[in-house]
């Protein structure tokens, strides 16, 4: 199946949990060298599975020395066990979307998703927005939905991980797709933490969900 290359819209947004707060071990580092010295002095480099992640990251491909690196390295770094849409659970990617709206939304089904898990009645969460440039070309599945029913399956990742690692595997900066939780919004998945740029921290939102409904509330919070 031949697909075309695009370039990611920009700018793109991607929300993070305020409980992860923001650590700089990779944001002052100058160069590759010090980089590994930093993450043997600190530990990193002890904990098998992020050892073995940064293993597979090309020294060209690192973010570092720039702000909010250490946010861009996490992404690929801790990944979720079940992994994501194009990822599975032992190396991760960037995730974001083409506007706020569209990441609310993204993040509202994954909390829902967690009360069902749990049995929580509802579930209330505080982010942080990152606004970033994703530079490279990516593989556009945009418009494909009736064409890759199961790349954009609603609650199933088995087949759009397969998609995604082949398509890393084979060189790909990432993927361009619509998004399945927000009608008209476009999401991007870069494959490459040198990719992510710009990125600058922006608005905090609480968002909250029900078990018992589609609904998401989210609000703006203060500075």
């Amino acid at each position: 199946m031949k697909i075309p290359r695009s370039s990611a819209p920009r700018p793109t947004f991607r929300l993070i949990p305020s409980k992860f707060p923001p650590i700089g071990l990779f944001d002052t580092v100058a160069t590759a060298a010090d980089l590994d010295a930093v993450m043997d002095l600190v530990g990193w480099t002890n904990d098998r599975l992020v050892s073995e992640r940064i293993a597979r990251i090309p020294v060209a491909d690192r973010a570092f020395g720039k702000p909010n690196s250490s946010v861009i390295m996490a992404s690929f770094l801790h990944v979720p066990l079940s992994g994501a849409r194009f990822n599975a659970a032992d190396f991760g990617a960037w995730y974001a979307s083409d506007r706020i709206e569209a990441a609310v939304a993204e993040v509202g089904h994954h909390m829902r998703r967690e009360t069902v898990a749990t049995g929580r009645l509802d579930l209330t969460r505080d982010f942080r927005t990152y606004k970033a440039v994703l530079e490279g070309r990516y593989a556009d599945v945009s418009g494909r939905m009736a064409d890759l029913p199961d790349v954009y399956a609603p609650n199933g990742y088995t087949a759009s991980q397969a998609f995604g690692e082949t398509l890393r595997a084979n060189g790909a900066d990432g993927i361009l797709y619509d998004s399945v939780r927000y009608a008209g919004a476009l999401n991007a998945a870069a494959f490459r933490p040198r990719l992510v740029t710009s990125v600058v921290q922006t608005e905090h939102y609480r968002i909250s969900v029900r078990r018992d409904s589609h609904g998401i509330e989210a609000s703006k919070l203060n500075a």
